[in-house]
């Protein structure tokens, strides 16, 4: 974003100042925002709260703007306001505590309420389903990591697709990289999302990555539970290493079904969950998962063809670059779309609508590097480590 849309309250910083050759744009109590390309990247510190107002303060016009676009297209539905955030309201009861004090800091500094932000991190959801003649999103995502003899270096390189209808398009244009570096001793955390929108993207100071897939079934939990997915906060600050994140996998059943993409630094797992069971799927140097439950255990129906395509299309294209991929490779192999042997939806016909992978991720947990896009532009390299440095933390 330029320069021009930051709001009065932040404080401009002085010229050549930069981390992880990135221009630091602004600051706003503490918090930082850098400039990636076209893309801002926000460096986060202090109490959850603290790091809410840091975020509210420095994408105050992107979350003020990516509300507007949000509540507007509900509204000329025919939905009132006061029934979005009525509904909207009923999304943070169950979250941990971190994040509704990070909710609760947003709201301080941008003038939005808290009832507004819970609705910003929940909006493409209501977006999708309020759309005409969308039906219910019949996949989304998909996952493939390398390693071993599949990589150059042999270490994990490892991609993520996050694909919905072109309805949620518009919010590529408020896309942030968030890094939270919390004062409680808590890990460092990444996270790729539109401003304020519920991330499926995590990444940690510790090279741990956390994704996720559709599973293409329905399973809804007969009980009342945390949502599934906010939980990566939780994984990804308060563990260290893959043995540790796969205890608390296991130990967290889901509010539905889910199919979750996990790598470290040394290998890549595809965990798939249903709400009373998780099959863990490991690969002898490659993984992928798309929108179906691959274990035979599971004794399920034939996938759909759209999502069995793309599964076998990323390992097809692992197997042919065996030994070559690196970063530059995945980024080639997740470059093509599902209409010519790929994975990656290019506003492509699906489930009555189009659709298209509204983001995507190359990460190396190794060195902590990440790239990412949007639909429609250019991919961005990120050097992680000095943006997760917490040598300013007090």
């Amino acid at each position: 974003m330029p320069v021009s849309v930051l709001s009065a309250e932040q404080e401009q910083s002085p010229a050549g100042t930069s981390v992880a050759d990135l221009p630091l744009i602004a600051t706003f109590e503490g918090g930082e925002r850098y400039q990636a390309g076209i893309y801002p990247v926000i460096v986060l510190s202090g109490s959850y709260r603290e790091m809410g107002c840091q975020y509210g303060g420095l994408m105050k016009p992107e979350l003020n703007e990516e509300y507007s676009f949000l509540m507007d297209s509900l509204t000329n539905q025919g939905i009132t306001r006061e029934e979005i955030i009525e509904e909207a309201g009923q999304v943070p009861q169950f979250y941990p505590q971190r994040i509704k004090e990070i909710f609760a800091g947003m709201a301080e500094t941008t003038g939005l309420t808290t009832d507004d932000i819970a609705f910003l991190y929940y909006g493409p959801i209501f977006l999708l389903f309020a759309t005409p003649n969308q039906e219910a999103v019949p996949a989304s995502c998909s996952y493939l990591a390398a390693w071993g003899d599949y990589t150059k270096g042999g270490s994990p390189i490892l991609s993520r697709n996050w694909d919905l209808g072109d309805s949620i398009l518009p919010l590529t244009e408020w896309y942030v990289l968030a890094i939270y570096r919390p004062n409680d001793g808590s890990n460092i955390i990444a996270t790729w999302s539109p401003a304020g929108v519920r991330p499926e993207t995590f990444m940690n100071n510790k090279g741990l990555f956390i994704a996720d897939d559709n599973c293409g079934r329905e399973d809804d939990a007969p009980e009342t539970r945390p949502e599934f997915i906010t939980e990566y906060y939780r994984f990804m600050f308060d563990y260290s290493d893959l043995n540790a994140l796969e205890a608390a996998i296991n130990g967290t059943i889901p509010d539905t079904g889910w199919i979750v993409d996990v790598a470290g630094p040394d290998e890549a797992f595809v965990y798939e969950k249903s709400t009373n069971r998780t099959v863990k799927r490991t690969g002898d140097g490659v993984i992928a998962a798309a929108n179906h439950f691959v274990d035979p255990s599971w004794n399920l129906p034939e996938p759909p063809e759209h999502s069995l395509s793309r599964y076998s299309n990323l390992l097809r294209q692992a197997e042919e670059a065996k030994g070559m991929i690196d970063a530059e490779k995945m980024m080639e192999i997740r470059d093509v779309c599902i209409e010519d042997g790929g994975s990656k939806f290019c506003h492509s016909d699906l489930g009555g609508g189009k659709y298209s992978s509204n983001h995507q991720v190359v990460f190396e947990p190794a060195t902590l590097t990440l790239w990412m896009n949007v639909m429609d532009k250019d991919w961005q390299k990120v050097e992680l480590p000095s943006l997760f440095s917490n040598e300013t933390l007090k």
